[in-house]
């Protein structure tokens, strides 16, 4: 780790700029110290992962989070990872906030328009802000994914201290991109570009060793802490120790079937589903069987890296929870976890450039999956039984894509292993950390605009309780994948390869796995919902995504044009110049003939 010397002079003036720029979000004064507040966020963890949401992976440690707090059964993110991030931080609508788009996935109309940065915009500020100037410790340590500017890098941002992952994912054992799309990983320390990693670097350990030390060395100081933990688990590459993964050796071989069955069955026990609700369908048994015995056994092989992976990530933050117990932190710290998506299907060896580069970069033995050196993902039948009971995935705008499992312990009002199943929304956590903080959340000003989402805080309180009334619409969008809540219902809409571009009407709390559209038998509300989308579309200045848009063909688009050849640009400079001044020798040489003869 760097040391923090040089750089407490930045820090003493960036601090003061923020405390300005943030003065209405100073709380009142108080005899009690604030509660430090850590925040949790898992990638592409699916619904039922954790065995606090009827998985049968094992998290003690979440899992004794959720027994002293408060599980959320209806909560709903955004179906990737920036635009999570960017309405985490700040409270307010991604489009608004500047990511209505990743910068890899983006049609090449929608750059540069309002709202279509692919980066937090200066319009916003970030509760890290708020705290850091209301006199917060701040670190973040994990994948950030909001900009590599410095404008948009952590330090700018609220954050004391910050080592990050900049890009949607990495290897994480060594300092290398994971897809093709990346030529490089880019990785942050402080605001610096980090040219190197540990030798014995593993990204959970990692985030939760920089953080760790940066509190122990700052905890002579006084004063709340907050700590932002955004772990790669379970990104893309799936990758753990091998010891975390070997555990599983023998697990997940009754197939995919077997393993929803009892999930469902504890999601019941646990009452985070109803028993009269309608579920999505999953992977058939049937499936299962039809494999060889040796596509079992590689099946079964990488659902078990995909577990590990998942216990490693909660091994450490078990060690974090130590660490604030041993120092005397933990009853004034407050809990907030959840996963920044749902599971994801996607398999990058079925595409044909995709294969080729993972071939040449990675291996995919069998016995060593997930570990150093091997590429592997969960595939599509382990990533839609992530997300039992719901539909859809990573990325699409159905439930299983946008539910997501939210954790909130520490706070002496919430009833032990209590259920709050209202809705609620990834713009509520911003409101709900200031509140817990003590602060008031903003109201607009020339560079900031009003927080959008709700405090649960009352929720927290009284487990029946929601932020939002029965007819108070919340619209989301990205990529084209759109939907609008209201109460029990939910309009939606995704673009292929999730969906059709055809709107459809679920009741998703008789009906979470979106089975029966009611468009047709409830063609007033049906009609009065895509009125309030179009109202939120907007407002918030939602592009409409270009006929025939493709997913797969964008990416590659993009990453010729925005990451590869700016980066051939000096080559092809080179080339050219030498390729002119060529031409004009042998031109030369041909007059000289000439006037010769």
């Amino acid at each position: 780790m760097r040391s923090r010397a040089g750089l407490s002079v930045s820090r003493a003036l960036q601090r003061a700029a923020v405390l300005l720029a943030c003065a209405v979000w100073l709380p009142p004064a108080t005899a009690a110290e604030p509660p430090n507040i850590v925040l949790i966020v898992a990638d592409d963890i699916g619904y039922s992962d954790f065995g606090a949401f009827g998985g049968e992976i094992e998290t003690p440690n979440i899992d004794a989070l959720a027994a002293e707090g408060m599980r959320f059964s209806n909560f709903h993110a955004a179906s990737s990872c920036a635009p999570t991030r960017a309405m985490l931080l700040t409270g307010i609508d991604n489009h608004r906030a500047g990511v209505g788009s990743m910068r890899e996935l983006m049609p090449l109309s929608h750059r540069g328009e309002p709202g279509y940065d692919g980066v937090l915009n200066d319009s916003v500020q970030t509760v890290a802000s708020a705290l850091q100037a209301a006199g917060y410790r701040t670190v973040v340590a994990g994948k950030w994914h909001l900009g590599t500017e410095p404008e948009n890098l952590p330090p700018a941002r609220g954050f004391d201290r910050s080592v990050i992952q900049a890009d949607s994912g990495s290897d994480n054992f060594e300092l290398r991109p994971y897809l093709p799309m990346y030529p490089e990983a880019r990785w942050y320390d402080d605001g610096e570009r980090m040219v190197s990693l540990p030798a014995d670097f593993y990204s959970s350990t990692f985030f939760v060793d920089a953080t760790i030390e940066f509190l122990a060395s700052t905890q002579s100081q006084g004063g709340p802490f907050f700590a932002y933990l955004a772990f790669q688990a379970n990104h893309l590459p799936l990758q753990a120790p091998a010891d975390f993964i070997d555990a599983y050796r023998g697990r997940y071989t009754e197939g995919w079937a077997r393993v929803r069955a009892a999930r469902i069955q504890n999601l019941l026990s646990e009452g985070l589903i109803s028993a009269g609700a309608t579920l999505a369908a999953g992977p058939s048994q049937a499936e299962w069987d039809a494999l060889s015995a040796q596509e079992q056994y590689f099946e079964a092989r990488r659902m078990q890296a995909y577990a590990g992976m998942a216990t490693a990530m909660d091994y450490e933050i078990g060690r974090f929870i130590n660490y604030l117990r041993e120092s005397g932190q933990y009853d004034n710290t407050v809990f907030v976890l959840f996963s920044d998506n749902g599971a994801t299907a996607t398999e990058p060896y079925d595409n044909r450039w995709g294969r080729r580069w993972l071939e040449d970069n990675y291996h995919r033995e069998v016995e060593t999956l997930g570990q150093k050196g091997s590429w592997v993902a969960a595939g599509s039948h382990w990533g839609v039984l992530s997300n039992t009971p719901l539909s859809g995935t990573k990325f699409s705008s159905g439930e299983g894509g946008v539910r997501v499992p939210l954790i909130v312990a520490g706070l002496p009002a919430i009833a032990p292993g209590a259920v709050n199943r209202e809705f609620a929304y990834i713009t509520d956590l911003a409101p709900t950390l200031l509140e817990i903080a003590g602060l008031q959340s903003p109201g607009a000003a020339a560079v900031r605009q009003a927080i959008t989402g709700k405090s649960l805080l009352p929720a927290l309180q009284d487990s029946s309780a929601g932020p939002y009334s029965a007819d108070e619409p919340v619209g989301y969008e990205f990529s084209g994948n759109s939907a609008l809540y209201r109460g029990d219902y939910k309009l939606v809409r995704n673009q292929p390869p999730a969906g059709d571009r055809q709107w459809r009407l679920y009741n998703i709390s008789d009906d979470p796995g979106e089975t029966v559209d009611l468009s047709a038998s409830r063609p007033d509300l049906f009609q009065r919902m895509q009125a309030d989308y179009e109202t939120y579309a907007r407002d918030n200045g939602v592009l409409p995504m270009p006929e025939n848009y493709s997913v797969a063909k964008q990416v590659m688009i993009n990453t010729l044009v925005f990451f590869y050849l700016p980066r051939s640009l000096p080559y092809i400079g080179v080339f050219l110049v030498l390729a002119i001044a060529l031409y004009l020798y042998r031109r030369a040489r041909r007059k000289n003939r000439k006037q010769t003869h």
